[in-house]
């Protein structure tokens, strides 16, 4: 009887491993082999397919997703054309929208820029702090996560109210 070794394979047999290396004998079948073995031959059978026949120049078989081996028919070229029609035209209608869009933007800045440039040029005395008043956002809730800015905005609103005397 052989003895065993602490994983298992048999010492002394005529397959077993020699002197406890674990490198495979002569009689065993190396599982690693035997997979590489069996993905050859499946790259095989797919090599061999239809599929590869049709690339090279052979007689096209059954196409894939059941249409007929003479290509899409009229309907599917008449519905087709008609796609790319109704493509065309949303596109079109969407980049004249985007264009006006963008007109009425660069109107409505440019109106923004003239207004404040006047208001910049318009500085008349005693009428700093209302100017500055107009920059600030004296909302109290405008947004939770701001530091406290309610004392700022009591003395800012009281010297709009009284200004400093030089």
């Amino acid at each position: 009887m052989a003895e065993v070794d602490p994983f298992g394979a048999p010492t002394g047999a005529p397959g077993g491993p020699a002197l406890g290396n674990g490198v495979a004998g002569a009689g065993e079948e190396d599982p690693a082999a035997a997979f590489l073995a069996q993905q050859e031959s499946e790259i095989a059978g797919i090599e061999n397919d239809e599929a590869f026949a049709i690339l090279d120049g052979g007689a096209p078989g059954p196409q894939p997703h059941g249409e007929p081996p003479g290509g899409p028919d009229a309907n599917s070229r008449k519905q087709e054309a008609e796609w790319k029609e109704k493509a065309i035209k949303e596109l079109e209608e969407w980049y004249a929208r985007q264009d006006e869009q963008l007109q009425k933007t660069k109107a409505n800045n440019r109106a923004a820029e003239e207004a404040f440039v006047n208001d910049i040029d318009e500085s008349s005395p005693g009428t700093e702090w209302e100017r500055v008043v107009r920059l600030c956002d004296f909302n109290p809730k405008s947004s939770k996560q701001a530091k406290d800015v309610s004392r700022m905005r009591s003395v800012l609103i009281s010297l709009k109210q009284v200004p400093l005397v030089h």
